[in-house]
């Protein structure tokens, strides 16, 4: 850490702006990034990953369930989204986040929310074809290139695994540590619907 660099008021705010979180913590990434703004962004969102894990035991019932219409509506989002307590289900930044989460996903489309949810049928099905896209390869090629799919498949498919759409250099997941981090709760998204007019 750079004792000696002081962050300036307006990097602090900046900083806090994307991330959401604490003054302090935007302080001390700053110093510790000697000022550079996204590696301290990327410094706190690794850490509101850390602290998402540390917090994901305790239970969320608190939270929100929001629409969010776009297109003339031609297009509707209906999420849930969980926190610990009600104080927090009513701040601003938790609001902000609900609604930023809505917004990308009538934007991209997951279908669903963990890797977890996805059924252990369709990875069958699509390691399979992924294989035999690669047929003819050596066989611990075949299984790189699976994988490597696979883990691409997950980024275009899994809400959590998405990058974000008003942020291309963090996930979901990224977005809820940062989030988690700054308010000092449990934050899980729960389930979500996404309708498009006329579909079946």
């Amino acid at each position: 850490m750079n004792d000696t660099y002081k962050p300036t008021a307006e990097a602090v705010k900046q900083l806090r702006e994307a991330t959401g979180a604490g003054m302090i913590e935007c302080r001390n990434a700053l110093v510790v990034k000697n000022g550079d703004i996204d590696e301290a962004k990327a410094y706190l969102i690794e850490r509101g990953q850390a602290a998402l894990v540390k917090k994901a035991e305790r239970t969320a019932n608190e939270g929100l369930v929001s629409s969010y219409i776009h297109a003339g509506g031609r297009v509707g989002v209906l999420l849930e989204v969980n926190c610990e307590t009600d104080f927090v289900a009513r701040s601003e930044r938790f609001g902000e986040l609900v609604n930023d989460v809505a917004l990308h996903i009538a934007a991209l489309s997951p279908l669903y929310v963990t890797r977890e949810a996805v059924e252990p049928s369709r990875i069958a099905e699509l390691r399979e074809e992924f294989r035999e896209a690669a047929a003819g390869k050596p066989a611990d090629v075949v299984e790189k290139i699976v994988e490597g799919k696979l883990q691409k498949w997950y980024s275009e498919h899994v809400l959590l695994d998405q990058t974000f759409v008003k942020d291309e250099d963090i996930t979901i997941a990224g977005l809820l540590g940062s989030v988690a981090a700054a308010l000092g709760e449990n934050i899980r998204i729960r389930r979500f619907a996404k309708f498009r007019l006329g579909d079946a």
